[in-house]
């Protein structure tokens, strides 16, 4: 379990043809219990006033269920350590002016493991999702989708440096809740962390800074001549 920081100033969002700075503080939690894996995340993101100074909570869930552990023998093979189905939601909240989201979205799919040192997983995931942002008198729900998710976190021999993240393809959801076309999404999120507990002497991976950046192609399904939906995005830091 960790709480972390970071903070960038070249955030984006769609119909904002400005740079956005946001402050974020996240909740992680990592475990593994006897049929599998959980993996939560909840972010609180505030933004400066080219965002109205908008706060927004982002919450993601996954369990995924190992089926070598379920069934208790080695499915592994090659370069693959396992197979496993991936459950779980995102939820979020934004209190911005303009838009005002209020996602909900469930996500299933297969998922395979790989033999690296730490992890490297990639899943097949089919997305239900729905909206309701402002002005929208009902829930809205998209066409249900798939996204390639690949994830990991690699330590780099012993040099106290891991490299982390995520990568999703999104394709489109069919029409957006205003009758608009969806285009396919591409989110790469990936960072480089360095050991600093174990440097200063207060035990392995208590402290951890460094680099991060994010490459959101589409964001949200917006075409791409949308202005804001691109967002290249790098940031400092800590947990």
């Amino acid at each position: 379990t960790s709480v972390g920081y970071r903070y960038g100033t070249k955030f984006a969002e769609p119909y904002n043809t400005q740079d956005i700075s946001k402050n974020i503080v996240n909740l992680t939690h990592a475990d593994g219990y006897k049929w599998g894996t959980n993996y939560l995340n909840l972010d609180i993101l505030n933004s400066d006033k080219t965002d109205s100074h908008a706060t927004e909570a982002y919450l993601v869930y996954r369990n995924t269920l190992d089926f070598g552990k379920i069934s208790g023998k080695d499915l592994g093979f090659g370069p693959i350590s396992g197979f496993g189905l991936t459950l779980g939601l995102d939820w979020n909240a934004k209190n911005d002016p303009g838009y005002g989201s209020k996602k909900r979205m469930f996500v299933a799919g297969p998922t395979m493991m790989f033999k690296v040192p730490g992890f490297l997983n990639v899943s097949l995931l089919a997305l239900r999702e729905s909206n309701q942002p402002v002005g929208l008198p009902s829930r809205y729900t998209y066409k249900t989708h798939a996204m390639l998710n690949v994830n990991w976190g690699i330590p780099i021999a012993d040099t106290g440096w891991a490299f982390e993240g995520y990568g999703n393809y999104i394709e489109a959801k069919g029409k957006d809740e205003f009758g608009g076309d969806t285009s396919p999404e591409t989110d790469i999120d990936a960072m480089l962390m360095y050991d600093l507990g174990t440097k200063m002497g207060w035990g392995k991976n208590k402290v951890r800074v460094g680099l991060e950046y994010q490459y959101w192609r589409n964001k949200f399904g917006n075409q791409p001549q949308v202005p804001g939906s691109l967002a290249k995005t790098p940031m400092v830091r800590a947990e």
